[in-house]
């Protein structure tokens, strides 16, 4: 069983969502990234998603494109999030590590070479943004050779062609898109989240992991029922912009612990 299967088949025993915290590689730089990773998951984060800076991150908002942009001027390159997965793997993290990117840094790497060294490195699955599902199937060949989940993405505005589409192709997980929209933190689940999950599950027995405006732990709650996990990214990168150098760490430690539910946040 894969670690994404078995993470999922653990927290459905226990009846919670699965937290899967985001972090863009190199952002504030690449040591800090690592450091936040580590404390994500020691705060009870059950996955990690890993983003591959992109000079040009069409689905995120303006905070996961300001840490994109940071991380690139910081001098961080594709590999550098391979060089990661090794770090932490080496270090003793065991959790699921997806790595999510646009299309075309796979293609610049070298698509077969980079999938190939990332199954190697530790990684569990890749999450490819802009990668159209009819257009997926030799990166999904070459994915499975290697022993990774390609995980795909489907939106309220999905029709049940595309939904079809997906449903036939996918492993791992179905990243559900939260709002109509970018990447960013909101104040509110949007009020056809639950129909829309409920036609995805109605069509495949995968997990169902919502991301895009997942940012308080009432959030989290409200998905419960609904969805296997929760991605949370924004909000996170903001907590570390708006920190001290010193603080980072463990502020985005405490956060996590209130996202699963671990501590209450204070007042």
């Amino acid at each position: 069983m894969s670690r994404i299967a078995e993470t999922f088949a653990r927290t459905k025993a226990a009846g919670r969502i699965a937290l899967f915290p985001f972090m863009t590689v190199g952002y504030p730089d690449l040591e800090t990234s690592i450091a936040l990773v580590k404390a994500m998951v020691e705060a009870g984060g059950e996955g990690i998603e890993l983003g591959i800076p992109f000079s040009d991150p069409l689905a995120d908002g303006p905070t996961v494109q300001k840490s994109s942009y940071q991380a690139l001027q910081g001098g961080t390159v594709p590999t550098d999030a391979l060089d990661v997965v090794r770090r932490l793997r080496a270090d003793g993290v065991a959790v699921p590590l997806i790595l999510m990117g646009y299309l075309n840094t796979f293609l610049a790497c070298g698509e077969e070479s980079f999938i190939l060294d990332a199954a190697a490195a530790g990684a569990d699955g890749l999450i490819i943004v802009d990668l159209p599902p009819e257009e997926s199937d030799a990166t999904k060949a070459l994915c499975k050779k290697n022993g990774l989940d390609l995980i795909y993405l489907l939106a309220p505005t999905s029709d049940d062609g595309r939904i079809a589409e997906v449903v036939s192709r996918a492993s791992g997980f179905i990243y559900c898109v939260g709002v109509v929209g970018v990447t960013g933190a909101r104040d509110a689940i949007s009020a056809e989240l639950p129909g829309f999950l409920r036609r995805l599950r109605a069509k495949t027995e995968l997990p169902l992991v919502v991301g895009f405006g997942i940012s308080k732990r009432e959030h989290v709650q409200a998905l419960e029922g609904l969805a296997d996990g929760a991605i949370v990214a924004s909000v996170l990168i903001d907590i570390v912009e708006s920190s001290a150098r010193e603080e980072r760490v463990e502020k985005v430690r405490s956060y996590v612990e209130v996202l699963t539910g671990r501590s209450e946040a204070s007042t």
